[in-house]
C-alpha cells in the first residue's frame, strides 16, 4: 500500500504545491472545473481537526494525572472502580497456586478510562449527549490554545515549532524501545507481533484500515503536503524528500510496534494471559492497555508522563498541518482580505472548531431517586424532550451488603411495582459509589436495547439513600466522526485528484512541470502508479468497502439508524463538493455546455509558478505585458544567462514544439 499508494501520491502533492506555491484551493487553477476537489478537501479537514483535538485533550487529562505519585488507574478501589475491577497487583502479590479467571473482569485502566474520563458507563447512547464535563472541556480549551499559540505566525511559527514536536518524540520512542525490550516476557509481544496471520488479508477493512493509515501517517489526502509544499523554494528537491520522509515513516512505524508489543508481551506475562487478550486496537491502546502497562513498571508516573508527552507532541504536529491546511487554504482565496489579518482569522477558525467540538466533551445527566427503608423507588426519566416524564417506575427490595461499614452493591433486587417517587438534580457529594445493572433487574428495560446504570450512595446513618442514572453522548460522537469525517471522502477526493491530474491536465504536461522545477523528469514507476495503479487500487478498495459495509460499533453499542445516516451524510457531502464546484465553474463561463466545460477543463491564464523569476518556457507567455513570440528569450533578457534550469526549460520548449510538429502532419 506504501509503495502502490503513499509514495506516489505524497509526490503529486508536494510537486502540486511547490510548482505553484498555493494552498488546496487555488491550486485548482490547474483545472478550475475541479476546485470541487479542494472544497472537499477542506470540509474533510475541518471534520478531523475537531475530534483530533479532542484526542489531544485526552492526552493533556492523562498526562495532568500523570503529575502523582501513584497513578489513578493503578489501583482498584477507587469511587468509579466496580466489583468487577481486577488489581494486577494483587494477581501477582496473592499466594493462590491456580490461575485467576479473568475473563470476566475489567482492569483498572479501563474502568479510568471509560468510567471517569468518558462517564460512558450506563449510556442512553449518541442520541442523548448530557452536560459538558469541565475537566475535558478546560483541556480542550487548553489544546485549541497551544495549537492557535503555535500557529499564530503561520509557518514562521508553527515550524520552529515543529523542530522540537518533530524530534522530541524520537527521543522518548527510543527510551520507550530500550526498556520494553528489557522487560522479562517482551519476546512474547514482538512474536506476536512479527508473525502475520495470512487470514485477515482477506477482510476489505484490513486493507482499508492500511490505505487510511498510509494517508494519516503521510497526511496524504488532507492538503497539509501541498500546503506545506506552497513555502518551498522552486527548485527544493522534494524528490528525494519523498523518500527519506515515506521511508522513514515506515521505519518509524515499525520501531513504533517493537516498543508498544515488546510492554505488551511484558503485560502478558504478568498476567498469564495470551497477547491476543491483552491488545488492543484503536483508542483502547492508548488509553487503556498502555496505561496498565506503565503501572507495572517501576517508576510508573515517570514513565507515563514520557508516554502521553510523547502523543501530545505527535498529535500537536498532525493538528499544525490540519489548521495551516485550512488557513491557507481560505486566505489564498482572499488575499487581499485575509493574509494582512491572518492571526485574527486563525483565531475565528480555531473558536468556531472548538465551539463545534463542545459536544465530544458531553457527560453524565444526572437525576436522583429516593428511597425509604428497604423500599427503593426508581425514577427513570428520559428526557428526549419537555412534557415528558416517567418512563419506568419501579419499587424493589433491597437487599444491602456491608463492607468497611459502607453500603455495598444491590444484590436481590426485584421488581414489586409501581411506586411514587421523586426526582431532583444531582447537587450532594457521593459517599461511597457502586454500580447496580438495572438492565440485568428490569428485563423490559433490557429488551428495549438500552443499558441503564443505577448509581447508589449513603447520606450516613439511617435509611435515606439516593440513587442517580448516568447518561453519555460525547465518546459515541467522536467514533462517528473518526469512522466517517475522513474514509469515504478521502479516499473519493484522492482518486478523483489522481484522474484530473492525469487525466485532465495530462500527465505529459505534469512531468514536464517537475522537469522544470527539478531537472529530470519522474519515471516509469510513478507514472504508471498515477496513471493506472493507484486510482484502480483505491478504486477497488472503495467498491468493496462499500460493499461489505458494516455498520458503526463503540464495544457492544450499535449505532441507531439516524446516526449511520448522519455518518454517511458526512462522509458523501465532501464528494458532493466535486460536482458542486464543477457547476459553479460551468456557470462562470460563456457559451454552449460543452464549451463551457471545456473552457473550465482548461489551466487558469495565471497558472504556473508563482514567481516571475521561475515562470521559464511556456509560462512566461501568461506572465502580464508579455507579447513576445520567444517568451524564453524575453525571459532570458530580463533576468540574466542561461541557468541550468532554463536549459531544461529549453528542452520543455524543443518538446512542445516537436509535438506541435507531429500533430499537424497528423
Amino acid at each position: 500500500m506504501l509503495a502502490i499508494c503513499g509514495i506516489p501520491i505524497f509526490f503529486m502533492e508536494l510537486s502540486l504545491g511547490q510548482f505553484s506555491s498555493l494552498g488546496p484551493l487555488a491550486v485548482w487553477k490547474i483545472s478550475p472545473l475541479f476546485k470541487g476537489i479542494g472544497m472537499g478537501t477542506i470540509l474533510i479537514v475541518s471534520l478531523v481537526a475537531i475530534y483530533y483535538n479532542m484526542i489531544i485533550a485526552y492526552v493533556l487529562f492523562y498526562l495532568f494525572a500523570s503529575l502523582t505519585s501513584d497513578l489513578p488507574w493503578q489501583h482498584c478501589g477507587n469511587w468509579w472502580n466496580t466489583d468487577l475491577c481486577l488489581d494486577h497487583h494483587v494477581i501477582k502479590g496473592g499466594n493462590t497456586t491456580f490461575p485467576v479467571n479473568i475473563t470476566n473482569t475489567v482492569s483498572p485502566s479501563e474502568e479510568y478510562w471509560s468510567r471517569y474520563v468518558l462517564h460512558i458507563q450506563g449510556s442512553s447512547g449518541i442520541g442523548d449527549p448530557g452536560r459538558i464535563r469541565w475537566n475535558l472541556c478546560l483541556c480542550l480549551l487548553l489544546s485549541w490554545t497551544i495549537v492557535y499559540l503555535c500557529i499564530l505566525k503561520g509557518v514562521k511559527s508553527s515550524g520552529k515549532v515543529v523542530y522540537f514536536t518533530a524530534t522530541f518524540p524520537y527521543l522518548i520512542l527510543v527510551m520507550l524501545l530500550i526498556r520494553g525490550v528489557t522487560l522479562e516476557g517482551a519476546w512474547k509481544g514482538i512474536r506476536f507481533y512479527l508473525t502475520p496471520q495470512f487470514d485477515h488479508l482477506l477482510s476489505s477493512k484490513v486493507w482499508i484500515e492500511a490505505a487510511l493509515q498510509i494517508f494519516y501517517s503521510l497526511g496524504v489526502g488532507f492538503g497539509g503536503l501541498l500546503t506545506f509544499a506552497s513555502y518551498n523554494t522552486f527548485h527544493q528537491n522534494i524528490y528525494r524528500d519523498t523518500f527519506i520522509v515515506t521511508l522513514g515513516n515506515a521505519i518509524t512505524s515499525i520501531l513504533a510496534g517493537f516498543a508498544i508489543f515488546s510492554v505488551l508481551g511484558y503485560m502478558s506475562q504478568e498476567l498469564g494471559v495470551p497477547v491476543n487478550q491483552v491488545a488492543k486496537a484503536g483508542p483502547g491502546l492508548a488509553f487503556v492497555v498502555y496505561p496498565q502497562a506503565m503501572t507495572m513498571l517501576p517508576l510508573s508516573p515517570f514513565w507515563s508522563f514520557l508516554f502521553f508527552f510523547m502523543l501530545l507532541t505527535l498529535g500537536l504536529d498532525s493538528q499544525f498541518a490540519f489548521m495551516e491546511t485550512i488557513v491557507t487554504a481560505v486566505t489564498d482565496e482572499f488575499p487581499y482580505y485575509l493574509r494582512p489579518k491572518k492571526a485574527s482569522f486563525s483565531a475565528v477558525i480555531c473558536i468556531a472548531l472548538f465551539l463545534m467540538g463542545l459536544i465530544l466533551t458531553t457527560e453524565v445527566r444526572v437525576w436522583a431517586w429516593i428511597h425509604c427503608g428497604d423500599q427503593l423507588g426508581l425514577h427513570f426519566r428520559e428526557n428526549f424532550g419537555h412534557g415528558h416524564v416517567c418512563r419506568h417506575e419501579y419499587s424493589h427490595q433491597l437487599s444491602r451488603r456491608k463492607r468497611n461499614n459502607e453500603p455495598g452493591l444491590a444484590e436481590g433486587v426485584s421488581p414489586r411495582g409501581v411506586t411514587q417517587c421523586y426526582s431532583h438534580p444531582y447537587t450532594n457529594p457521593i459517599r461511597s459509589v457502586m454500580s447496580l445493572d438495572v438492565s440485568a433487574v428490569f428485563p423490559r428495560m433490557h429488551k428495549s436495547g438500552r443499558s441503564w446504570v443505577g448509581v447508589y450512595w449513603d447520606d450516613g446513618p439511617g435509611d435515606a439513600g439516593h440513587c442517580a442514572l448516568s447518561l453519555q453522548g460525547g465518546m459515541y460522537w467522536l467514533v462517528l466522526l473518526d469512522d466517517y469525517s475522513a474514509g469515504f471522502g478521502l479516499m473519493v477526493v484522492v482518486i478523483t485528484t489522481c484522474l484530473v491530474v492525469t487525466r485532465v491536465y495530462g500527465i505529459k504536461r505534469f512531468c514536464r512541470d517537475i522537469h522544470m522545477m527539478l531537472g529530470f523528469k519522474p519515471g516509469p514507476y510513478f507514472r504508471a502508479c498515477w496513471m493506472v495503479l493507484s486510482p484502480a487500487t483505491m478504486m477497488a478498495l472503495l467498491v468493496y468497502n462499500i460493499v461489505k459495509y458494516q455498520p458503526s460499533e463503540y464495544g457492544s453499542y450499535r449505532f441507531p439508524t439516524w446516526a449511520e445516516v448522519l455518518g454517511i451524510l458526512m462522509g458523501v457531502l465532501s464528494c458532493l463538493m466535486i460536482p458542486l464546484g464543477m457547476v459553479v465553474a460551468v456557470l462562470r463561463e460563456e457559451g454552449t455546455l460543452w464549451e463551457r466545460v471545456q473552457q473550465a477543463s482548461r489551466p487558469a491564464m495565471d497558472w504556473g509558478p508563482s514567481l516571475e523569476e521561475n515562470r521559464t518556457g511556456m509560462y512566461v507567455a501568461s506572465l502580464a505585458g508579455s507579447q513576445s513570440p520567444k517568451p524564453l528569450m524575453v525571459h532570458m533578457r530580463k533576468y540574466g544567462g542561461i541557468t541550468s534550469y532554463e536549459n531544461t526549460a529549453i528542452e520543455v520548449d524543443r518538446e512542445m514544439e516537436e509535438e506541435d510538429e507531429e500533430e499537424s502532419m497528423m
